[in-house]
């Protein structure tokens, strides 16, 4: 492991964890892949040499069998379901979101559907009943339609609340959207990290996610990634697992 000053807070924190005799609950989401790239190569090198599973939230619409004949090897990997085509419906003065009622509620359900059935049929033994609502968002109103089609859990960001269906959410995004667009300073996301542990120490016991968008990383991004590894994987505090681990 490095000296890197700026990763201090977060040893101090899993020091804690560990004199405790505690172990935190991480996992690992990747959204937008729809076909292999060299950034997917690096993403997909980093789970191999660390050992850290992953949950690629694939687009459905496009994707197509290069990407299942790609991941097929990747026995870390976890599919799941990333709307339809990552298309926004909604207004241009409001959020992006694909999975609104904008449109007719039997159009929307019918992509979840179809794209349920085209990733459970290119990945029949990587592939888990989860959907990732492109940018975070879904209408509650589509929450108890969902589990029908075979859905057993979302994944949207920030501490879950009561849903009728399992939320297993995200809690750190790496990505700076309003600005460079690039990855946001290791040490903002370090303190967040760090809070969210401090959650977890005083009682939460849900899983902390972190979240990626490998198509769109600079060097800072991918350094905070390789970096989060090798500080994370192997401690005694840290449980890197797969997401079907957190599915009721």
């Amino acid at each position: 492991m490095s000296d890197r000053a700026d990763w201090q807070p977060l040893r101090d924190e899993l020091r804690r964890w560990t004199a405790a005799g505690r172990k935190a609950k991480f996992w690992f989401r990747d959204d937008d892949a729809i076909e292999p790239t060299p950034a997917l190569d690096r993403l997909l090198s980093l789970s191999d040499r660390f050992d850290v599973p992953m949950a690629l939230a694939v687009i459905p619409g496009p994707t197509g069998e290069p990407l299942a004949e790609r991941l097929a090897s990747q026995s870390r990997v976890t599919v799941t379901v990333h709307g339809w085509t990552h298309q926004n419906y909604a207004p241009d003065e409001t959020k992006k979101q694909e999975l609104g009622l904008h449109r007719p509620q039997a159009i929307v359900l019918d992509e979840l559907h179809r794209g349920f059935d085209k990733l459970k049929a290119l990945y029949p033994s990587q592939f888990l009943p989860m959907l990732v609502p492109p940018w975070n968002r879904i209408d509650d109103a589509l929450l108890p339609e969902l589990s029908p089609f075979g859905y057993r859990a979302v994944s949207v960001f920030g501490l879950a609340k009561q849903a009728p269906i399992t939320l297993v959410n995200t809690h750190i995004d790496i990505m700076n959207w309003h600005g460079v667009r690039g990855g946001l300073p290791h040490a903002g996301l370090i303190g967040r990290l760090v809070e969210e542990l401090k959650n977890r120490f005083d009682g939460n016991d849900e899983p902390i996610g972190v979240m990626t968008h490998h198509l769109v990383h600079d060097d800072v991004a991918w350094g905070f990634v390789e970096a989060l590894f090798e500080e994370t994987a192997g401690h005694a505090a840290i449980e890197w697992r797969p997401v079907g681990n957190f599915l009721s």
